[in-house]
């Protein structure tokens, strides 16, 4: 073959220059040791350190290694297995580049959005880092997945901690082998790893020390003027909470009120974030006068505020502070996740002092029954509660933000290393989205109360038990619970598992009806009819299995709210006239949505 007909080595099209990429990368690199240099002198100066691990990480693997390797013949196999996949993929690599049409080796999922840039399937090496990450991927989870011989509790740690160290080695999370990250690079000449270094050092300066990623613009929000904005009024406060009554908008209203009870982990206004998704929002607009309970962000001087304390100066003292409000003694009550809890134990409560003051109760994502409450199990054993213990104790109250950060974990790849890309490596300042906004506004939990929760709940499972926990002197038994409930959760939900929170209605002995969302933990259940997103299934019989519950149930589209609207119809009353907050034998204290609620603890 003469020169004039050797085939040229063809550069795939929109590649970067390799020349102009190793000056982008040294000027951002010399930026950025000037700013890391910066920020550990700070820190020095300052004496911050890194947290430590508490999560009891090492022993669980040792436990894994002592097992893989009392089993060579297995471990030998599962290595072969993987030798054979890669071989596979490199003769598939090797057919493609040569211009043969060839089938990946490993396909992402269809929801994984780490792989959307064109680049990840039409150049030929990123999509060879690509299959070659899924397959290791894929082999060193199901590796693990099969040892024998592990108890449940660890088997559950050293899963979940290898998809975390799965996902954070995946090729997107790097400047050098993210395809739309190296086009940055060279377009703003390595501005953006300036920038996202900005961003990181100042993340961590945010967080005290420890990261805190921002996934949010929050100066955008302000309460009270683009978000939480349904009219209302603070009715009534104590140590724990203040009562939002909100203002009528229909000419007539339902005789029963209904009270809202959100967990106490975050702010009230995830369930009216815009006007257009509110909950609250609708309810009002349905004819029901509202009262929705904002919890405290409690600090050290609250350390010994009980579950008993959140008990009767929170759904207790609400009852009693609406009837003064409205004349009424009868509600209709909603639980929201840990609200939801709450809800159940105070029914439980209520039952054995013969008090039927709460006419329906409604459970979103709530869980009674922790027996298989998900993947939150990871952190809950008695060497992470006897440390969480302590440092709450030296403080007198966990930071919500830990907690947030635990929950993260769960979906880390929506919510933690989609924000590494586009802050930290992008150099992107995250948008507006008021959802984050609320995710990150959390409160903090008095160490008495929180310890008592994660005890007597998760760790001991003792809620669903006659007589497990006592609250106020009174032996708490859900089967003496006869008000008419109402369950709905999220097929998706990752904090109240769908399947756990289906066992709660067999606890009561009242007539019960289980719905299940579309979505997650929050999308699931913060869906408006007129958005007309997801759908809900609904079966009117409750088989001891919740398989054998979705198998007979029926679909239906849109949102699971225009059916409890239809459950809760004969349980509200006759209609009767508006009653406007400050009007009844309550005086309006400040507008809603309130001093507790506007109280961040986070800077902006």
């Amino acid at each position: 073959m003469s020169a004039a007909t050797t085939p040229k080595a063809v550069k795939p099209a929109n590649t970067p220059d390799p020349a102009q990429l190793a000056k982008s990368f040294a000027r951002a690199a010399e930026k950025g040791s000037s700013l890391l240099g910066e920020f550990l002198q700070k820190q020095m100066e300052s004496g911050k350190s890194m947290a430590s691990d508490e999560f009891g990480i090492a022993r669980a693997y040792m436990d894994l290694a002592s097992k893989m390797l009392a089993n060579p013949v297995k471990l030998a196999e599962t290595q072969m297995n993987l030798w054979w996949e890669y071989m596979n993929l490199w003769q598939g690599s090797t057919l493609r580049m040569m211009g043969v049409q060839m089938s990946p080796s490993a396909i992402p999922d269809k929801n994984d959005r780490r792989f959307k840039h064109e680049d990840w399937q039409e150049h030929f090496l990123f999509d060879y880092i690509k299959q070659s990450y899924l397959i290791a991927a894929r082999w060193m989870h199901k590796t693990v997945a099969e040892v024998e011989g592990l108890d449940p509790g660890t088997a559950k740690k050293v899963d979940f901690f290898t998809r975390q160290y799965i996902d954070a080695l995946a090729p997107s999370n790097f400047a050098l082998t993210n395809p739309e990250v190296l086009h940055e690079t060279v377009r703003s000449g390595g501005e953006n790893l300036v920038k996202g270094l900005h961003n990181l050092l100042g993340d961590i300066e945010r967080g005290n020390g420890q990261l805190k990623i921002s996934m949010t613009d929050s100066k955008a929000f302000e309460l009270g003027v683009n978000i939480a904005t349904t009219p209302g009024k603070i009715v009534f406060q104590n140590d724990l909470m203040q009562l939002i009554q909100y203002e009528p908008t229909t000419k007539k209203v339902f005789k029963r009120p209904l009270l809202i009870m959100p967990p106490w982990i975050n702010k009230y206004y995830i369930l009216d974030l815009r006007e257009k998704n509110s909950m609250i929002k609708w309810s009002v607009d349905q004819g029901m006068t509202v009262f929705v309970i904002s919890w405290v962000n409690p600090d050290a001087a609250m350390r010994e505020k009980s579950f008993d304390d959140y008990l009767l100066e929170g759904p207790m003292a609400a009852l009693d502070a609406i009837e003064k409000a409205t004349g009424e003694k009868e509600v209709n009550a909603v639980g929201y996740c840990l609200g939801g809890t709450l809800l159940a134990a105070q029914l439980a409560y209520m039952a054995a002092k013969k008090d039927k003051r709460i006419v329906s109760a409604t459970f979103m994502t709530a869980l009674t029954d922790f027996r298989a409450s998900g993947e939150l199990n990871v952190f809950i054993d008695e060497k992470q509660i006897e440390s969480l213990e302590k440092k709450m104790n030296e403080r007198g109250y966990l930071e919500g933000s830990e907690m947030g950060a635990t929950f993260n974990m769960l979906r880390a790849n929506d919510l933690m290393w989609s924000f590494v890309i586009n802050n930290y490596l992008l150099g992107r300042d995250p948008l507006p989205f008021d959802l984050l906004h609320w995710n990150g506004d959390s409160t903090r939990m008095p160490a008495n109360m929180h310890s008592y929760y994660l005890r007597n709940m998760y760790l001991e499972n003792r809620l669903r038990e006659p007589g497990g926990i006592t609250l106020d002197g009174v032996p708490i038994d859900l089967s003496l619970v006869k008000t008419p409930s109402y369950f709905v959760s999220a097929l998706e939900d990752h904090i109240a598992p769908w399947k756990a929170t289906y066992q709660g209605p067999k606890l009561f002995s009242g007539e019960s009806t289980f719905a299940l969302s579309g979505s997650g933990h929050i999308a699931g259940m913060i869906n408006p009819p007129s958005a007309n997103k997801y759908c809900y299934w609904t079966n009117s019989k409750l088989p001891d299995s919740p398989d054998e519950w979705f198998d007979g149930a029926k679909q239906h589209e849109g949102s699971w709210w225009t059916d409890w609207r239809q459950w809760l119809d004969d349980k509200q009353g006759p209609q009767v006239a508006p009653r406007i907050p400050g009007k009844g034998k309550l005086k309006v204290l400040e507008p809603a949505p309130g001093s507790y609620a506007k109280l961040r603890l986070d800077p902006k």
